[in-house]
């Protein structure tokens, strides 16, 4: 027996390893195509650019396990059954829940690790990821002036030169807006040549400037009549800019500190119970709001044996003039609207809370389901390549995406409902709910050897009924014979 759990251990783990590298690639590309932007033309450093992608692709994990258990599992049942191995194992009075067995365990063994992943290694490479993506995005491209292009990344500044020589420093022909004094002072330099470098630590951009002069043109002052435009030659002049911004700065570790997709279980546990305890306290504003609002109809209410009182609102409202009446509908109407704000305002505070602790619940039961994810795909994987029988990647590959898809695809809904308090933090296990009764179907017709899901069984089935259907027409139809004779008749 123990050959036989080495070969199907290693007819499992190296499709399993095979797809579980290919969904991390093809949802690492997706993340490169979605921020390609942030990554290009900034000068960043290829260790910043690989600790990005290394974060990034931590985070796919939990995602990428699941699928790649359902396919191993679909490849190698079929595999087995498509070589008539299978049938040769039960032959020698192995069963399948045997054969499944050295699958199994190490299914199990995967769900521990994704729910340790999860809770422990997770929200770390979140936090680092998220930092990391922060810093990127906020970093400026790289300092690129080229040729009969304006160039405005540097604050305060615009630049063109007409010629820049093959050594990258040497430009010609150069034009530079000065626009830092503000906007009703316009400094306007040119210059025949110049050379550009930066300082050894990149804060500063030095441009050397040759032979130009600088134009001063003030729009507003006293001196606008009198001295609209000043000019002044030079041989040389240096300009030095401020490019501190444009180099990698790394963010303050705690940021993103404090973020639902940053906790594991025990943090995200005791931050719903003091987000609960908010929430509560924001209930009790808003009933004390209330009271004070509808004060004077407290009153009324606690004194509606005494028809005194409202006698004499009537008669108040009876002796005033018009004026006075409009007035006073006037300050109840605005009395009337403010309360409607204010309803308004802790409803929209309270759905946000609401929201926003459904978020955490989400989160929470999100490292149960991913985890218990693993142990059910393969449930339903495994039966079903044993009944398909069918190997290679055509089939395993189909019938794992349909699978998987229909377990996204429910997932994001009841996540949805949960996250709208359409459900509760329940409706995050939806899909394992959907899930089990087919793995136990599954299970129970490939354990009892049932033709419910074999295409040949159907095939022959459909074959006979063809020949059935078939015979009853020819007896149905009359013979020649019988024809001349009901003709003669």
């Amino acid at each position: 027996m123990k050959k036989l759990d080495k070969l199907i251990l290693k007819s499992f783990l190296g499709p399993l390893l095979l797809t579980f590298t290919i969904a991390v690639f093809v949802l690492l590309m997706q993340f490169v195509w979605k921020y390609i932007d942030d990554l290009v033309g900034k000068g960043l450093e290829f260790s910043i650019i690989a600790q990005l992608l290394l974060y990034a692709s931590a985070t796919f994990v939990p995602m990428a396990l699941p699928i790649a258990v359902l396919f191993a599992s679909i490849m190698t049942m079929g595999n087995f059954g498509e070589k008539y191995e299978l049938i040769a194992i039960k032959a020698g009075g192995i069963s399948l829940r045997r054969v499944m067995m050295p699958m199994a365990f190490v299914a199990l063994l995967l769900t521990f690790i994704a729910f340790y992943f999860a809770n422990n290694v997770l929200p770390v490479a979140m936090y680092k990821y998220r930092t990391t993506l922060y810093d990127v995005q906020r970093k400026k491209p790289a300092v690129s002036i080229r040729p009969s292009e304006y160039y405005d990344e540097i604050d305060g500044y615009v630049i063109r030169v007409n010629g820049k020589d093959p050594d990258g420093r040497t430009l010609r022909d150069i034009i530079i807006y000065d626009h830092s004094e503000g906007i009703n002072r316009t400094n306007i330099i040119v210059a025949d040549h110049g050379y550009m470098q930066s300082t050894p630590d990149d804060h500063y951009l030095v441009f050397t400037l040759k032979n130009g002069y600088t134009y001063s043109e003030p729009q507003d002052g006293e001196y606008n009549e009198t001295r609209p435009l000043t000019s002044i030659g030079f041989d040389e002049q240096v300009l030095t800019f401020d490019i501190s911004s444009f180099a990698f700065s790394k963010s303050d570790d705690q940021f993103f500190a404090g973020h639902y997709q940053m906790l594991n279980v025990v943090q995200l546990d005791s931050m719903v119970g003091a987000l609960e305890d908010q929430l509560d306290f924001r209930y009790g504003e808003f009933q004390k709001m209330m009271v004070n609002r509808m004060r004077v109809y407290q009153y009324y209410q606690e004194h509606a044996d005494d028809s005194a009182a409202y006698l004499d609102v009537a008669k108040l409202v009876a002796d005033t003039t018009v004026e006075a009446r409009n007035r006073y509908y006037e300050q109840a109407r605005m009395q009337l609207q403010g309360s409607l704000n204010d309803v308004q305002m802790y409803q929209a505070m309270i759905d946000s809370d609401k929201e926003y602790i459904n978020r955490h619940y989400i989160e929470l039961m999100r490292k149960f389901t991913l985890s218990v994810a693993c142990l059910l795909l393969f449930l339903i994987g495994a039966p079903f390549g044993s009944i398909v029988r069918k190997g290679g990647l055509g089939m395993p590959l189909v019938a794992s995406v349909i699978f998987f898809v229909m377990y996204y695809v429910i997932g994001m809904i009841s996540e949805k409902s949960v996250r709208e308090s359409a459900m509760g933090p329940v409706g995050m296990w939806v899909s394992t709910f959907v899930f089990i009764p087919i793995g136990a179907l599954l299970t129970w017709q490939a354990t009892t050897d049932s033709s419910l899901f074999d295409l040949h069984t159907w095939k022959r089935w459909l074959r006979i009924k063809e020949k059935v259907k078939s015979g009853s027409e020819s007896k149905d139809t009359p013979s020649p014979t019988e024809e001349e004779d009901v003709k003669g008749e």
